[in-house]
């Protein structure tokens, strides 16, 4: 067989045909009419005639391959810090917990690397993921959690801690805030406070009480006030009568109208409950009803001495101000009430089961008004 010559040009573009195109040897071989092994014989040599090219393409290639390796670490670590910003400044198990939650998303040593941990810390945490402390406190909470909605939701933390050390458990008042911070337990907030007014002296009766509040014996000075609550018939007003000594509702009325009536109703079940043997202060603002000449009467008949507020002045009886503020900011912001007899129930259970027998007073040493009158007095 006759040899044949192939010119150089040829030789290339067959070559080019195998190393450009990607057609099997065997295939370019086949169309050009020549033996394979002379094919696979050139592109060998065109391949080693290159040598110098090709490193600097493989190092070119090795570059752009570990930028596109930092590219996706950098990404990586962008969309970690994006989820994982809330975790950031928290303790090392909370990244851990994230971490956990979020293994088959990103790689670990991404997340290691953007939550400043370590790998072997998140090993040991698997293998012991809650600390003596966190199993205490998960504890603790449960009985915060019982404590917190025996209260109907409006304790804060003083007063769960009263209630936990009545129980027996030992724990700092703080470590409970903490905890019910976390929990998102948070106690009822009030309204705004009222604005300083100053006002002038009643004309019926003198200012006997001058804002002294705290009084040594039971049944020397009462308050008394008219707040209003809104039903879907319409107005439902509340009397109630304070005594300062324990702060204990004695004397409650309701009705649709704010007559004279609503007030000596009240008075009159305070007097039934008491039974005072002495002369008893009876302290109130200038609204019409304390002023009428009923109520004047009827005070003297059952020797009641009246006293008035400053008008306008709500600082002058904010005891009883005190009380309808957390009256309707640990019970009536919270229903809506479509009759006054929905609405005289739920008074009516805030007043006798839960203020004077369960809710604690701060003025009373975190005792309810009940607890306070059988320590001190032993009845």
């Amino acid at each position: 067989m006759k040899r044949v010559r192939y010119p150089a040009e040829f030789k290339a573009e067959a070559v080019k045909q195998v190393t450009e195109r990607g057609h099997g040897v065997v295939d370019v071989a086949k169309r050009l009419g020549m033996s394979d092994k002379s094919l696979y014989l050139w592109v060998r040599l065109a391949k080693e005639q290159s040598g110098v090219g090709t490193g600097e393409n493989a190092a070119l290639k090795a570059e752009v391959s570990r930028l596109k390796a930092e590219l996706k670490r950098a990404n990586e670590e962008r969309d970690n810090l994006k989820k994982g910003r809330h975790v950031l400044c928290q303790a090392v198990r909370v990244k851990y917990v994230f971490m956990a939650e979020h293994k088959d998303q990103f790689h670990l040593l991404s997340m290691c690397r953007a939550l400043r941990v370590q790998r072997s810390g998140y090993y040991a945490w698997k293998k012991k993921p809650k600390s003596k402390l966190t199993l205490a406190d998960e504890s603790l909470l449960v009985k915060i959690k019982q404590s917190f909605e025996e209260s109907q939701s409006i304790y804060g933390s003083p007063r769960v801690h009263c209630d936990l050390r009545e129980d027996g458990v030992l724990c700092g008042e703080k470590r409970i805030a903490r905890l019910m911070r976390q929990a998102n337990l948070r106690s009822v907030r009030g309204y705004k406070r009222p604005r300083f007014r100053v006002g002038m002296p009643a004309t019926t009766a003198p200012n006997r009480l001058q804002r002294e509040f705290t009084v040594a014996l039971p049944d020397q000075v009462w308050v008394t006030d008219i707040t209003y609550i809104r039903t879907h018939e319409g107005w439902l007003y509340l009397t109630v009568v304070i005594d300062l000594y324990s702060r204990a509702v004695v004397g409650w009325s309701m009705n649709s109208t704010m007559a004279t009536e609503l007030v000596l109703d009240a008075l009159m079940m305070a007097v039934w409950r008491r039974r005072p043997k002495t002369p008893v202060m009876i302290h109130s603002d200038q609204g019409s009803q304390f002023g009428s000449d009923d109520f004047n009467r009827w005070c003297k008949d059952n020797h009641l001495v009246p006293s008035m507020s400053r008008r306008g002045n709500c600082w002058d009886n904010a005891v009883a101000e005190f009380f309808f503020s957390s009256l309707k900011k640990e019970r009536i912001k919270r229903h809506i009430y479509v009759t006054r007899q929905d609405a005289k129930s739920d008074v009516f259970d805030y007043i006798e089961g839960f203020y004077n027998r369960v809710r604690r007073h701060s003025h009373l040493d975190q005792l309810s008004p009940l607890a306070f009158e059988q320590l001190r007095t032993g009845s």
